[in-house]
């Protein structure tokens, strides 16, 4: 029996001694991580006199030293200490059964308040959960007052970690919270409800209001309160209910409230503004994020660039490349080539996207056929065919090689631009690489030979397309008869038509429309004219009504002519 009273008496002392060691607990027991304290709470079998987070946490622990230890110094705990050792090892020794007693009064005692310091009390706990929990009307707030809960940090951060709480009802709880007197929110605790809220399933838009509001109120009233996180959950989850104004005006609070903007406090205030196509105020946001040089990573800068090249801002984004350039981010190779896609479409951007282009690695350069043929296709378009044609010697020499569609754009900037030498010259190089020129590289050079009036040199391409293709196009034998036509050598013209079926290719009503008005405008034949416009009608085409009109009003004009003719000479018999 002495045996057990001394140990008790032992752990009573210990404990006395590491109790008085708290009172002036140093500033590393304070700020032990909360992670280590909520693990100690997940198993209450363990000593949790030994935790230091825990006894410098709860306003109990005062409590408790005053009501019981306040006239124990030090010495006298050391004092005491050596008389329990003392005692345990004279076997000699008598034990008073005062003594006894006075020692289980101690240990009662010690289990009333080990009871009282522990961080949590987990009926409590789980009675505020299941009542967050439940559906509860109006009632909310009386019910907590109800439970006489002692609010700590760890307590309310535990509970806003519960699942499957609405955001109106966290709103209520963390207001009731702000309304007790003996419990102060702090950074974290603010922090995990904005989180709780931002990523409840089923947030609904006043929730995220109400939100706001009570995050303003803090950031009034206190600057450096609140931190970029947490401004940032909520610009996020307004972003995703698709609230770009309101994202925006919590951007624009940043300042006032002592909060320095980071990198994800750009691109998602840049995300939602862009989401509803707010440029004209992401445009600001984004000039901001390049002063700051704080540019987001390479998948993000991606984004970025597609959404301003989706609504035709292709100068912005490009502000945005460069940006990313210098910080060595090197956005997805989707993203820069549609931004050499918008580049390559406007004139005055052309050469800014072949200046892109010299940013490709070897690697990259060499399947990236797209972004070249959009560069060369652009420069063609603004008549620059010689920087088009030093870009096409350098796909050859260094890659991508390129295919018909470029050696068709050059060819066809080269017609247009009278150089039909030069194109034909194209099409040897093309056959020369292996490449078999296609029906639109001859459509092409025949089409600018017919346009010059050169018809026999029209008619030699065409002599070399019907060579390699068994199956021309229309647009292939619509250059000759507009050509034949505009010369007048109408038989020609006819003669290409009954050639078409030959080869696969249907007249259409623009090579009969052309047909027609030249017969009926230059050499008054109807007849033919009328000839071909019974046969669309059995072919199913339609001729536009104006050339309809055009043959009965030759043919009325000739009928005029003939009785005219044929009343004059009755007249000139008649004197005669």
């Amino acid at each position: 029996m002495w045996r057990s009273i001394a140990a008790r008496s032992s752990f009573t002392r210990s404990f006395i001694r590491k109790f008085c060691s708290f009172q002036n607990p140093s500033s590393q027991v304070i700020n032990k991580p909360f992670s280590s304290h909520y693990l100690s709470l997940q198993n209450p079998r363990k000593f949790h006199h030994q935790n230091y987070r825990f006894f410098s946490q709860f306003s109990s622990i005062s409590e408790f030293e005053t009501e019981n230890h306040d006239a124990i110094s030090s010495e006298e705990v050391e004092a005491e200490t050596s008389e329990v050792f003392s005692d345990t090892h004279d076997d000699n020794s008598s034990l008073e059964p005062e003594n006894e007693d006075n020692d289980e009064t101690q240990m009662s005692h010690l289990n009333l308040n080990d009871q009282e310091l522990e961080g949590i009390d987990d009926e409590k706990f789980e009675n505020v959960r299941n009542l967050i929990q439940s559906s509860v009307d109006g009632s909310l707030e009386s019910s907590l007052n109800d439970l006489d809960l002692r609010l700590t940090e760890e307590f309310v951060m535990k509970l806003l970690k519960t699942p499957f709480v609405n955001g109106d009802t966290l709103n209520r709880f963390f207001k009731w919270v702000l309304s007790r007197n003996d419990f102060q929110v702090t950074t974290l605790v603010l922090s995990e409800f904005v989180c709780a809220i931002c990523n409840d399933p089923g947030l609904k838009r006043n929730d995220l209001y109400a939100l706001w509001d009570i995050i303003k109120e803090f950031g009034e009233k206190e600057s450096g309160f609140l931190n970029a996180n947490i401004l940032n959950q909520l610009i996020s989850a307004l972003s995703k209910m698709g609230k770009g104004k309101a994202a925006l005006e919590v951007f624009e609070k940043f300042e006032e409230f002592g909060c320095v903007p980071n990198v994800d406090t750009y691109y998602v205030t840049i995300e939602a503004l862009c989401k509803r196509s707010f440029f004209d105020w992401a445009t600001p946001v984004c000039q901001k994020m390049v002063d700051s040089g704080m540019i987001p990573d390479s998948d993000k800068v991606g984004e970025i660039i597609s959404y301003y090249c989706k609504d035709y801002r292709a100068q912005d984004a490009f502000v945005v490349y460069l940006a990313a350039k210098k910080k060595n981010i090197h956005p997805p190779q989707k993203a820069v080539n549609f931004l050499i896609s918008c580049l390559s479409k406007v004139d005055e951007t052309v050469y800014v996207a072949q200046e892109m282009l010299l940013d490709f690695s070897d690697e990259v350069r060499k399947h990236s056929i797209n972004p070249f043929t959009w560069v060369v296709r652009g420069l063609c378009r603004i008549k620059d065919i010689e920087v088009a044609k030093k870009l096409f010697a350098e796909m050859i020499e260094k890659g991508p090689l390129p295919g018909n569609a470029v050696f068709n754009i050059i060819i066809n900037a080269l017609s247009k631009n009278g150089d039909l030498e030069d194109a034909k010259d194209m099409v040897n190089v093309m056959k020369g690489r292996g490449l078999k020129p296609d029906v639109y590289t001859y459509s092409v050079i025949i089409s600018g030979y017919a346009k010059g009036g050169m018809m026999e040199e029209a008619c030699k391409v065409l002599a070399m397309a019907k060579m390699e293709h068994s199956k021309l196009c229309p647009a292939t034998f619509h250059s000759l008869i507009r050509g034949y036509c505009n010369l007048g050598d109408f038989d020609k013209a006819l003669n290409l038509m009954t050639q078409m079926k030959d080869y696969g290719v249907e007249p259409n009503v623009d090579e009969y429309n052309k047909l027609i008005q030249s017969l009926c405008l230059k050499s008054l034949d109807w007849k033919t004219a009328e000839r071909l416009l019974k046969e669309m009608k059995s072919k199913g085409l339609h001729l536009p009504g104006i050339t309809r009109g055009l043959i009965s009003a030759v043919k009325e004009l000739e009928q005029e002519v003939k009785e005219q003719e044929a009343i004059g000479l009755e007249e000139a018999l008649s004197k005669a």
